[in-house]
């Protein structure tokens, strides 16, 4: 009786984290989705098949969204593929195998970030000025120390004095430590100490916050790269994460600085902020097939719980006008 008791449980505790995540992430795409459902129904309103023109119309409905010209051309060749030969089409089941080609893209991309593979368990968190670094890792923070987790926050920008005041007034505002050093302090000797100091006493998380001045970006990635061998000195495979911020209201120049960062630093995973900014959330479908990196987070507001973790049938519903009422 006890072990039904406690499936009901698991059961209900998933079933309100998922309205959490429909409800979040339904206001966060909003402006996505009104563009596009509005714009789809208009297109495929009265068509009996996928003709010639339905396809251009969809292909420049869909990099309008910002998903890209080759992963527009990719999504229509699957949806075109799985329709053809059929016994009948119709807008509604050509919307169905939209949505599925998305959901078939962003499937492999659905990782969520599993902190429990070693103590502590350390998070590069990368990307340029503006994206949203410090409030992420503040949500992030705030989300494992609700879990129980003991959390550190490292501030190793230290090229700019304001990230350091930030990154402690979230620390302050969480109650979680934040180790740093003075302005223009070496980034990977403040990493060295909080990562010693994180050992000593068995933390469970340690989330470094680094620089993103990318028009001095040679400097900016060597420095990142010894920030990344420095922690490895300390504990064997830290960083355990690299985690790059990306902005989903820069569009496609998130795409250029995803690949910049991948290139450098081999990144593990992407979070990407300000959904509930843009018209363009199709982005996210971008840089899933462009990239190939584990999806984590989605940010689709400023409240802490607006940090969502990433499903891809569910952004895909969302994203779609599909979502749950």
């Amino acid at each position: 009786m006890a072990m039904i008791f406690m499936r009901e449980d698991r059961q209900m505790a998933g079933s309100e984290e998922k309205r959490g995540f429909w409800g979040g992430l339904r206001e966060g795409l909003r402006k996505t989705r009104e563009g596009l459902v509005r714009r789809l129904d208009r297109i495929l309103s009265g068509k009996a098949r996928l003709d010639f023109q339905t396809i251009e119309e969809l292909e420049e409905l869909l990099i309008t969204a910002d998903m890209g010209v080759g992963t527009v051309q990719r999504l229509i060749q699957k949806v075109d593929s799985t329709l053809r030969g059929g016994s009948g089409q119709g807008p509604d089941l050509i919307r169905s195998r939209v949505k599925e080609a998305i959901v078939e893209i962003l499937q492999p991309r659905e990782a969520p970030l599993e902190v429990d593979r070693a103590r502590p368990f350390v998070i590069m968190v990368i990307g340029v000025n503006g994206v949203g670094k410090t409030t992420t890792i503040a949500k992030m923070g705030w989300m494992w120390k609700r879990e129980g987790k003991r959390v550190m926050f490292v501030a190793a920008d230290t090229f700019r004095a304001a990230a350091i005041e930030q990154l402690v007034a979230w620390g302050d505002r969480l109650g979680i430590e934040v180790v740093r050093q003075q302005h223009g302090a070496d980034p990977s000797a403040v990493v060295f100490d909080a990562l010693q100091a994180a050992k000593a006493r068995s933390l469970d998380v340690v989330i470094v916050d680094t620089a993103g001045r990318l028009h001095t970006k040679t400097n900016l990635m060597d420095e990142l790269k010894k920030i990344q061998r420095v922690a490895g000195r300390v504990q064997e495979g830290a960083p355990h994460e690299v985690l790059l911020i990306l902005d989903a209201t820069t569009g496609q120049n998130a795409l250029s600085q995803a690949k910049l960062f991948h290139q450098a630093l081999g990144v593990t995973g992407m979070a990407m902020t300000k959904l509930d900014g843009t018209a363009k959330g199709g982005i996210l479908v971008a840089l899933a097939w462009e990239l190939g990196i584990p999806i984590r987070f989605v940010g689709v507001g400023e409240q802490m719980e607006a940090l969502q973790v990433f499903r891809a049938r569910e952004f895909a519903d969302v994203l779609l006008g599909d979502e749950e009422g």
